[in-house]
């Protein structure tokens, strides 16, 4: 028998992860502040309930998907938090971004109170997720993994257990830090292409194909000529996850010369277009700059897989 599960959290990546276990038949109990988000899973088949305690109770087991380290402590430990709900041997599932400090200091309360704690982040985009295609980077015990796998394959095609609970987090981090480093340089590489007289639509192409691709080109730098930036993240989602690398680069003695700049044009960013934008938007700071934009036909305003 399948185990059930609490899902907390039901953003553009929650919503889209906790959908796909629904699709793959797992029992799921949902709650989210946001009562349209409730409504969408409610309609695909998850039960609706009031409080994350509630729904862990339900569920015996609990799947967070939230913004920062303070409301995954507040959905945790706080008044109606899954500690209050989850029965003794139950297990919290933790798909927000954290630093590693944050999650084991987290882990240790569910451990306090009987609950056994898998970390789960993931990476890929929101696009990857809404097709159960996105990579999860596990952190914890390989009983609690095996125990739990069938759900994270039921969100995710590909995962990986790195370590201890904190493990995670740190491949987390990195992997962030490069996709915000690698997103300058592919606005920075359109700009130049732009005006050197090129297409916009071969040049994107010729890079695909050439040995300065990244992932982050293929995918966000087609919402960057499509004019939408819509790629489903913000540009205080980035602030957090490049602050949670320099903290981890300044305790392990690593100059980040890099993630120091694109942190620095982050900010810059978040000060002209607002914390709120999509992240893809930090490109704009260049197109503001030179005083043209980097618009090609052809190209989808979302990503489709």
């Amino acid at each position: 028998m399948s185990e059930s599960y609490a899902f907390i959290g039901l953003g553009h990546l929650g919503g889209n992860l906790a959908a796909s276990l629904i699709r793959n038949g797992f029992a799921v109990t949902v709650f989210d502040r946001d009562p349209a988000a409730v409504e969408r899973l409610v309609a695909l088949g998850a039960t609706a309930a009031n409080s994350p305690a509630e729904a862990a109770a339900r569920a015996g087991n609990a799947i967070t998907c939230l913004p920062s380290p303070k409301v995954s402590e507040a959905v945790l430990a706080g008044p109606g938090g899954l500690l209050e709900g989850l029965p003794e041997g139950g297990s919290w599932i933790e798909m927000s971004t954290n630093g590693r400090d944050e999650i084991v200091r987290l882990a240790a309360l569910a451990s306090a109170k009987g609950i056994d704690t898998l970390e789960c982040p993931v990476t890929g985009g929101v696009h990857l997720a809404a097709v159960g295609k996105i990579t999860a980077l596990v952190g914890g015990n390989a009983a609690l993994y095996a125990r739990h796998r069938p759900a994270i394959e039921a969100m995710c095609a590909k995962s990986f257990l790195m370590g201890p609970v904190g493990s995670a987090a740190v491949i987390k981090v990195i992997t962030n830090m490069l996709a915000f480093i690698h997103l300058v340089a592919a606005g920075e590489a359109l700009m130049l292409a732009r005006q050197g007289g090129l297409d916009l639509a071969q040049s994107y192409h010729a890079i695909v194909a050439s040995s300065g691709n990244s992932f982050v080109h293929e995918t966000e730098s087609q919402l960057i000529l499509n004019g939408s930036y819509d790629i489903g993240f913000t540009v205080d989602l980035a602030l957090k996850d490049l602050g949670f690398a320099l903290a981890m680069a300044e305790q392990s003695g690593v100059p980040l010369d890099l993630a120091s700049r694109v942190n620095a044009i982050f900010e810059q960013g978040k000060a002209a277009y607002g914390g709120s934008a999509w992240s893809t938007q930090i490109v704009k700071l260049l197109e503001d700059a030179v005083g043209t934009d980097l618009r090609a036909p052809g190209f989808p305003a979302k990503l489709e897989v």
